[in-house]
């Protein structure tokens, strides 16, 4: 049965309520007045109603409308007529993303520039619906009467927030152009010609949402052409769209950076006489960090060493509340891609003001460190200074001098910089040793992109000692962040890795059992623990198998306000001060040592103490998706870099296990891919938990995590990043499962591999 179709009735106020002659043309005054008093009057038929407007008076009464309209006293949306800067009884509200949590303000999430700047909106606390920062609300709205409007929400409901933009793939065709967008839940859009730009078939670019016709139909409009979507710029772009990384500085932020000043010497140490050096990578483009070390010649400590590390002093720069600071802590760091860089800070800050260039004063908060004979640290203390770096030299530049090959630059710093810094190092490594950190030394292999922005390569760095020397220098200086704060009763955020749960532990353990070795006992473990675990696994040949688990078996590092340790470092206590450019994290840590030593007026403000704990929260979360983003990148452009390859074999190891299937590692690219447990040899294979192994359940054959083997390339969806293989290689002899039948047929659709599957059932 049809229903009837559904109709509403505006009210409008009573003929006594009306305080005008009717069948006049009313003023602009009067008109304003009855929007203002009788809120239902949002449209043209019922202010002709209300103000007795007929027959020749409609032409008129409209064109007196459209002019307050271009005066700007109306706004109009669709066919709703409101007053300027007046918000509906019931609207639609976004909470930035730095708002404070105890006083959360809001403005409206659409707005139309022409009447003005926005009205803040202060969001009333509720018991029934908890906003927090960055949500979208739906409010009810009450408005003051004073002159100047201002409002109090009501929160009626927490939204979800739709993407900022868009972004698809045109494909041409008879009928003109479309937009297949990249998000799978978004649906396919026309393209009118005159909003194409200069877009061509295939060209990944971004677009707007633009509505026409009488149903309202949505179209793409076209706003930004990012090119070939097979290159590293657009393919990273898909990732910063797909997970809302904000990539562009409002022009408050670009102003508020471009009248920065350059830092003076005023209240600070004059240190330029000290040859501190910066050691990067030789594509970097920002310079944080510089170190410098020299023989303690106090008779107290002979064999000892003082360590020099200085940090850009970004806080001079970034101030609290300021434009600058709100980006900042929006963002919450730097994102990396193969070939591109979405910083936290403006280039005018990153890369210039802050950037340790050689040969330039800069700020710096610094730390002097006193190391005795035996690798540990005997004092610190920390400067507010003006430097000036002696040098600037990558990883492989310091590292060839070392062993004998200086060049024209380093070869006159090799004795009197080089050599002590070695040395230095040479005794903390001990100590570290002795400490006992962690030692899953895991290798990170890089693209190599050529001129167009296409992979070319994929690469292993070599691991270097240069790199371990500032790696280790890094760490003192963290380490007496965190002690020098604690000192002084200073709220801080501290860098914090907890130990592995009892589920992980108890897993690890069956693990270990199923490969014969032995396993940590008790409930509490140490990473030395670990590292006689792995020692063990490498004298038997188990090491690949083992480094997986114990990787997985490891906690996420975060921040946080309270401090429980770091369990990878061995550490009772640390906090992240050393990246100031590119960690929010560590700009919070300078401000509370510049508060809590006396360094300036620009330390850590009381509002930011009471919200630590929100702020490590948030600043956890980015960091999170800036490691998705980085992850996602690379899963593409590899993708890419093998789509032409399907039918290939390849030599790769297992590195995960689940009922789904096999997760595989290219040993050459480091290309990550899925084996679906259904096209697994000719026998029902079985999950088996503690092996972390599929197991077939008559012949024994097994595959397990870490196992090396060869596979084929059936399918790759590069825009996905998603790859899909076959095993080559047969398995190990083992025991036959038991218990019924195995994992044969189809996968339950779960994860990474469900989400490959899809994908590529939508695009077979």
């Amino acid at each position: 049965m049809a229903r009837a179709p559904r109709t509403t009735t505006k009210k409008v106020p009573p003929k006594a309520a009306r305080q005008f002659e009717v069948g006049t043309l009313p003023s602009r005054e009067a008109i304003l007045e009855a929007m203002a008093l009788f809120p239902d009057l949002d449209g043209k038929r019922e202010l002709a109603r209300h103000f007795g407007i007929k027959g020749d008076m409609r032409t008129p009464f409209k064109v007196l409308l459209k002019e307050m309209e271009g005066d700007g006293h109306l706004a109009r949306s669709r066919k709703q007529i409101r007053r300027t800067a007046a918000l509906p009884a019931v609207t639609v509200l976004d909470i930035p993303a730095d708002a404070d949590p105890d006083d959360l303000h809001a403005f409206p999430a659409q707005w139309n520039d022409a009447e003005g700047p926005p009205p803040r909106v202060f969001v009333k606390p509720s018991s029934r619906v908890a906003p927090a920062p960055g949500d979208r609300i739906l409010a009810r709205i009450d408005a003051g009467e004073d002159e100047v409007p201002h409002y109090v929400a009501r929160p009626m409901k927490v939204l979800e927030k739709p993407r900022r933009g868009q972004i698809g793939i045109v494909r041409m065709d008879e009928d003109g152009a479309r937009l297949m967008p990249i998000d799978r839940k978004s649906k396919e859009m026309r393209i009118d010609i005159g909003d194409l730009k200069d877009a061509r078939d295939g060209d990944l670019v971004e677009v707007e949402v633009k509505f026409t016709g009488r149903l309202m139909i949505p179209k793409a409009r076209i706003t930004n052409v990012i090119g070939n979507p097979k290159t590293e710029g657009a393919v990273s772009m898909i990732a910063i769209h797909n997970l809302e990384i904000p990539y562009r500085f409002p022009s408050a932020v670009t102003k508020e950076a471009e009248a920065a000043k350059e830092a003076t010497l005023k209240g600070r140490e004059d240190w330029r006489h000290i040859p501190l050096l910066t050691i990067d990578p030789h594509d970097a483009k920002d310079h944080d960090d510089a170190v410098y070390a020299e023989p303690d010649t106090d008779e107290k400590n002979v064999g000892g060493h003082i360590v020099y590390v200085a940090i850009a002093d970004v806080a001079a720069y970034v101030r609290a509340g300021t434009a600058l600071d709100r980006e900042a802590y929006i963002r919450g760091n730097s994102v990396y891609f193969p070939d591109r860089v979405v910083p936290m800070l403006p280039e005018r800050i990153s890369n210039d003001l802050c950037s340790l260039k050689e040969g330039e004063n800069r700020p710096s908060l610094a730390v002097r460190l006193v190391i005795g004979a035996d690798g540990r640290k005997r004092s610190h203390s920390f400067h507010r200074v003006l430097f000036r770096s002696a040098a600037k030299l990558s990883y492989q530049q310091a590292q060839a001098a070392i062993d004998g090959r200086p060049d024209d630059k380093t070869g006159p710093i090799l004795e009197t910089i080089l050599k002590p810094l070695w040395a230095a190092y040479g005794v903390m490594a001990q100590a570290r040793d002795k400490r006992g950190p962690l030692d899953l030394d895991l290798p990170e292999r890089k693209i190599i992109l050529d001129g167009n922005g296409m992979v070319a390569d994929v690469r292993v760095p070599e691991r270097l000692d240069a790199h371990r020397l500032i790696e280790e220098m890094m760490i003192g200086a963290n380490v007496a962040a965190a002690e020098t704060l604690e000192k002084h009763r200073q709220a801080l955020i501290y860098r914090v890795h907890d130990e592995p749960s009892d589920e992980k532990l108890t897993a690890l353990r069956d693990f270990l059992a199923s490969l014969s070795l032995p396993a940590p006992k008790g409930q509490g473990v140490r990473p030395v623990d670990f590292n006689r675990i792995l020692a063990k696994a490498r004298t038997d040949g188990k090491i690949q198998q083992v480094s997986e688990i114990v990787l997985r078996t490891q906690a996420q590092a975060e921040y946080a306000s309270e401090n429980y340790g770091h369990f990878g470092l061995n550490l009772d206590r640390y906090a992240h001060f050393t990246s100031p450019i590119r960690r929010y994290a560590d700009l919070i840590v300078h401000r509370a040592l510049i508060k809590a030593l006396g360094f300036g007026s620009d330390g850590l403000t009381e509002a930011e103490e009471s919200k630590l704990p929100g702020i490590a929260e948030h600043i956890s979360q980015t960091e999170r998706r800036a490691m998705l983003a980085e992850r996602e990148t690379v899963d593409r452009l590899l993708a890419h870099f093998l789509a032409d390859k399907v039918g290939a074999e390849f030599d790769a190891r297992i590195g995960g296990v689940t009922r789904s299937g096999l997760f595989v590692k290219l040993r050459d690219s480091g290309a990550d891919g899925f084996i679906p447990a259904s096209t697994i040899g000719q026998d029902y294979y079985r999950f088996v938990e503690e092996m972390q192994a599929m197991v077939g359940d008559n012949t024994g054959e097994t595959f397990r995590i870490g196992d090396d083997v060869r596979v084929k390339l059936v399918e790759a969806a590069p825009i996905a990043g998603a790859l899909r293989f076959e095993l080559v290689s047969d398995g190990s002899r083992g025991v036959p499962s038991s218990g019924g039948r195995g994992r044969k047929g189809p996968s339950t659709g779960k994860g990474k591999a469900g989400a490959y599957r899809k994908f590529a059932r939508k695009t077979r």
